[in-house]
């Protein structure tokens, strides 16, 4: 039982008493309406046919709304020759940190952004211990690539809303918060983008992709 719930159970004892003060029951009011608005909470559950594991599944731009990571600093680090995390996730606008932990130099750079050529960007070398940072802006798939060492590979996944989850191993995933709305859930990473329309109302919103 969380604290919201022990609390108006607490207050249903008082409310029979004549003297029970006007903020204790707005309190009672302002409780209940809490734990309903909570019980109305909008998820997304499903499954992405034929998805690897770690497939990103995420709610495409919403109209009316402009999501930014501005301020938020992530970090992807070189060590023992690789990328670290091998993939990572990020709302638009967030600064990713590029950290060397290897004692030799890297040179990370990118293609492409979501498959287009003409955000790539090379980020140069620098030693180890050291940091370069991007803010990413464009939403879309980085692979991330190392001039220096061609074995090295990486991904960074930026969304354009805070709304994502990745898939499980048998292609499940669960994203909680959703707005309602009618709204668009696409796929990156994992084999071929899919796309699907969604109307989400209030509770769970299953959906196959």
């Amino acid at each position: 039982m969380c604290f919201l719930e022990r609390r108006i159970i607490a207050m249903k004892s008082l409310l029979h008493k004549p003297l029970l003060s006007a903020v204790s029951i707005l309190e009672f009011l302002v409780i209940v309406a809490a734990l309903a608005s909570a019980s109305m909470a909008q998820e997304i559950q499903g499954k992405v046919s034929g998805a690897r594991a770690g497939t990103v599944v995420y709610v495409d731009w919403i109209s009316g709304k402009d999501f930014k990571g501005q301020g938020k600093h992530v970090t992807m680090d070189q060590k023992g020759m690789t990328f670290r995390p091998h993939s990572l996730v990020v709302l638009r606008g967030t600064t990713v940190d590029f950290l060397n932990s290897d004692a030799v130099g890297h040179n990370v750079y990118w293609k492409s952004v979501g498959g287009d050529k003409s955000k790539g960007n090379n980020m140069g070398t620098w030693p180890q211990g050291q940091t370069k940072s991007f803010v990413f802006w464009d939403a879309g798939a980085v692979p991330l690539l190392c001039n220096v060492h061609t074995e090295m590979s990486g991904y960074i996944f930026v969304v354009p809303t805070p709304y994502y989850a990745l898939t499980k191993a048998d292609g499940s995933f669960d994203i909680k918060g959703v707005p309602q709305g009618h709204l668009t859930l696409k796929t990156m990473g994992g084999g071929a983008s899919k796309s699907k329309q969604v109307d989400v109302g209030a509770g769970i919103t299953n959906v196959e992709l």
